[in-house]
């Protein structure tokens, strides 16, 4: 998402997704909690029928991790079920592609971290995140789902903002500087970008805080201020300066390099996103032709999918994404992947009309899933295969109804559990196109 727990009631600018507009954003959207009072899952505790993890003391304050004190197992289990009351009448739902499958652990494995920032009553700088469906900040010195790194250059920064008298933003009053710190992280690459966001790009000491910072954490690669002077709850404004760096990092996914920028879209779990996207490729069953990146970003599964395919078209809304997904392309050597800025819907729609054809549609849309007229335009297209990635069953159930009715049948449904711990569940349906001709 989305990423992911809902920390705050909408995402930045370049985090929103709406329509056929393809935005960059942790942008997971959780399945429909089970209806169980709170007093029935602590008797399931008591009676060992649910082993009660190590859990995390904020879980009821913070209200992103649903499944604490539930075994990972159940955890898939309970995913499945859900996935299956959604999606059932589709077809059959595979069991759920877990985290700890090869022996990785369930833990920590957010590579990008976002706090808001605050400050208490003796103006110690504080971090944490919006309390679910809130925007009331709960301070966190330490999340079990979020990388342990970049947890420590985040209490790094409050330290230093308290220690150079960096004013914190004051929603209230509208007084301050720092509203936010975002830090990603590259899982394979290790390289670290630190977003400071700000009310203005005139912080006090700007230089020697950066310097302070990368002296306790030499492994920062760059550091970034975003400028956001909006007074809503988006996070990041649409204007980045670079402090130190080349003001983004680069991370490797299924063998390829790919540069991510403050507000790119990159999946957050690295280790099952690697999962989720060759399923999704091994779904297209791509033998050649031209395969349409909906919804591209910058390119990832587009061009993790490129060896596979004669043309790869991604079409994209930000322009930003198209700018780094044409970048991908070039430091990666592919040459029959193309980006364009733009409604995929529309662009369909002028293949369509052009009488051209596409063998494989990669729909990848945000939480809403997709809107009536993008599903039009791609039945007018009418190519032989669509994958369908969705991070809410919910809505993609309502789509799939769309486009089964428009000569589609659903083939497979693979649930992949992108975020443990959480109610979220992402899925990869294959369509296959009935009409003749």
């Amino acid at each position: 998402m989305s990423d992911s727990r809902v920390r705050n009631k909408s995402r930045s600018s370049a985090e929103s997704r709406s329509g056929n507009a393809v935005g960059n954003a942790d942008r997971k959207t959780s399945v429909p909690k089970e209806k169980t009072p709170a007093a029935k899952r602590a008797a399931e505790v008591k009676s060992g029928a649910i082993k009660n993890a190590e859990g995390c003391p904020l879980a009821k304050k913070c209200g992103g991790c649903t499944f604490q004190g539930i075994d990972y197992r159940q955890q898939l289990e309970k995913k499945r079920m859900l996935t299956g009351r959604l999606l059932g009448s589709f077809g059959h739902i595979e069991p759920v592609i877990g985290m700890n499958d090869a022996g990785e652990k369930p833990e920590y494995y957010r590579n990008k971290v976002h706090h808001v920032l605050g400050f208490d009553r003796r103006g110690n700088v504080l971090s944490g995140i919006y309390k679910e469906g809130t925007h009331e900040m709960v301070p966190v010195k330490e999340c079990l789902l979020e990388d342990k790194k970049s947890q420590e250059i985040i209490r790094t920064v409050c330290k230093l903002a308290k220690d150079f008298g960096i004013r914190i933003y004051d929603e209230d009053t509208g007084y301050g500087l720092l509203r936010h710190v975002l830090v990603r992280r590259g899982f394979h690459t290790g390289e670290i970008m630190v977003v400071l966001v700000s009310v203005s790009h005139q912080i006090p000491s700007k230089n020697n805080f950066v310097k302070a910072l990368r002296h306790a954490h030499p492994e920062i690669t760059t550091v970034v201020v975003n400028i956001n002077k909006r007074t809503d709850s988006m996070i990041l404004g649409e204007r980045n300066e670079t402090a130190y760096g080349p003001g983004f990092i680069t991370d490797e996914l299924c063998g390829l390099k790919f540069r991510i920028s403050p507000d790119s879209f990159y999946q957050i779990n690295p280790v099952q996103t690697e999962k989720l996207y060759r399923k999704a490729i091994e779904f297209a069953d791509i033998q050649g032709g031209t395969v349409i990146d909906a919804y591209c970003g910058i390119g990832t599964i587009g061009l993790s999918a490129s060896s596979q395919a004669d043309r790869v078209i991604g079409i994209e809304l930000n322009g930003n994404a198209v700018r780094d997904a044409g970048i991908n392309a070039r430091i990666n050597g592919i040459t029959n992947a193309e980006f364009h800025k733009g409604d995929a819907g529309m662009y369909m729609e002028k293949m369509a009309a052009a009488g051209q054809h596409a063998d494989v549609v990669f729909m990848d849309p945000p939480r809403a899933g997709s809107d009536r007229r993008f599903i039009e335009s791609m039945l007018k297209l009418a190519p032989d295969r669509i994958v369908y990635v969705s991070c809410n069953p919910e809505t993609q159930a309502r789509d799939l109804k769309l486009i089964t009715a428009g000569g589609y049948r659903v083939e497979k449904i693979q649930p992949v559990d992108m975020f443990p711990y959480t109610g979220h569940v992402e899925t990869v349906a294959l369509l296959s196109n009935r009409r003749p001709g």
